[in-house]
């Protein structure tokens, strides 16, 4: 038997709840699927609000053929393999086939780069579910080809009628004694999230007994709810829910909460090198350089955990969250590369200045590859205050020290030696 979640999935736009404001009565995505004229899309909103179903129910209800794909488990290949199968798919003027890729923010840039031709070219209609700002997550050429649509969290009247559906309608719940008494809890712990609601309701309702009812009260709710928080789906939404936590929290500098959340993640069998390589991302992302032994003591966890193994290489890895949590913070380094990559796609191959090419051959030398160029460690201090980049981008700068100890130093040390280039 599918869960309830599975079972109270809307099939068609009438039975859909939520969104008003994208697929109400004329609303914009509604005239689009009415109209038939549909753009590709990214369904940005929380999880648990209705971008899986609606985007099936938008292939059903113009009648396309319908390709999913998760960015969890699918890879380049399985990508150009969909979109091979969508073109044989595509007779005359028959309609685009919709691909569906849940959580494309995990994409990399190559997987999202495969779909550009298929989008550009109209072989399939994209409709992409992110739970991440699309902006930050999906590369400019594909988000620029699409239409951003954001889903708004499920209300109270919302919620309460998705409750009611399912203990009128579900064919399991309704030939259950089940009265709702009280609501609070399951809204409180569903967050919005329909999904979760119905997981919750589920639970709660698996207590009943043919022969006496069942009265849903906050009470039984927190109870049964409390009773099934410590389980970990390693697999499922909850290893990213609780990763994202753990990352959070050593990056709020709160060593008690990364304590906890690693003790989660443990407790369930996570992979701890997955918990390693995490922190060593969050070491160079957000401590970086106001305390450049972070990034040495995630990586040297990595190391120590492959060699100790479990159980006592949880003891390493508290041991590097809690420095990790209570070092400075500085994503300095990660705006750096961020702003200079946003810099290339923008300004494209401009060309290296001439004193600065290599100069393996003659020709290369007479036409003046090298020449001029100043070797620093020629010059008092070892350094000389040359040109370094292209010269369409002189005075660029994209590396800003962060609001810490080390790096006002480091502020202090490109001020004296630039002495105002670079705005220092």
């Amino acid at each position: 038997m599918p869960p309830l979640a599975d079972r109270m999935r809307p099939r068609t736009l009438e039975d859909y709840v939520g969104q008003e404001h994208l697929v109400g009565p004329g609303a914009i995505l509604r005239q689009s699927i009415e109209s038939g004229r549909l753009p590709s899309m990214i369904l940005w909103g929380p999880p648990g609000v209705g971008k899986t179903t609606l985007a099936g129910i938008i292939a059903n209800r113009l009648d396309r053929p319908f390709h999913t794909l998760s960015a969890i488990n699918s890879g380049v290949k399985d990508v150009r393999e969909t979109i091979e199968k969508a073109k044989s798919q595509r007779f005359f003027s028959a309609p685009n086939p919709v691909l569906f890729i849940d959580e494309i923010h995990r994409f990399s840039k190559s997987q999202q780069d495969s779909l550009l031709g298929a989008v550009e070219k109209g072989i399939v209609t994209l409709i992409g579910a992110t739970t991440e700002n699309p902006s930050f997550e999906v590369i400019p050429a594909l988000l620029s080809r699409c239409q951003v649509y954001v889903l708004k969290p499920l209300g109270k009247d919302e919620l309460l009628a998705l409750i009611n559906k399912a203990l009128a309608e579900d064919e399991v719940l309704k030939e259950k004694d089940i009265k709702l008494v009280e609501y609070e809890a399951l809204l409180r712990f569903s967050g919005g999230d329909a999904r979760k609601l119905f997981n919750a309701l589920e639970l709660v309702a698996n207590l009943s007994e043919s022969e006496k009812p069942l009265e849903i009260t906050d009470e039984l709710v927190t109870k049964v709810i409390q009773q099934n928080l410590a389980l970990y789906d390693k697999q499922g939404e909850m290893h990213y829910d609780i990763i994202s936590a753990f990352i959070k929290s050593i990056r709020g500098s709160d060593p008690q909460a990364a304590v906890y959340w690693l003790a989660r993640m443990v407790e369930g069998g996570e992979d701890i090198e997955f918990i390693a390589r995490r922190m060593i991302i969050a070491a160079a992302e957000d401590i970086g350089l106001a305390n450049p032994n972070a990034l040495l003591m995630a990586t040297t966890c990595l190391q120590a955990i492959r060699t100790v193994g479990m159980p006592e290489a949880r003891i390493i890895l508290s041991e590097a969250a809690i420095y990790l949590a209570t070092s400075p913070k500085s994503n300095s380094a990660y705006a750096a590369i961020k702003q200079a990559q946003d810099t290339v796609r923008k300004t494209g191959n401009l060309p290296v200045p001439l004193h600065l090419r290599n100069a393996p051959t003659k020709l290369m030398k007479e036409l003046g590859y090298g020449k001029d160029y100043g070797y620093s460690h020629n010059y008092e201090g070892n350094f000389n205050p040359q040109e370094y980049l292209p010269e369409d981008l002189s005075d660029s700068r994209f590396y800003e020290p962060g609001k810490n100890a080390p790096e006002d130093r480091i502020r202090q040390w490109l001020r004296q030696r630039w002495k105002g280039k670079y705005g220092y």
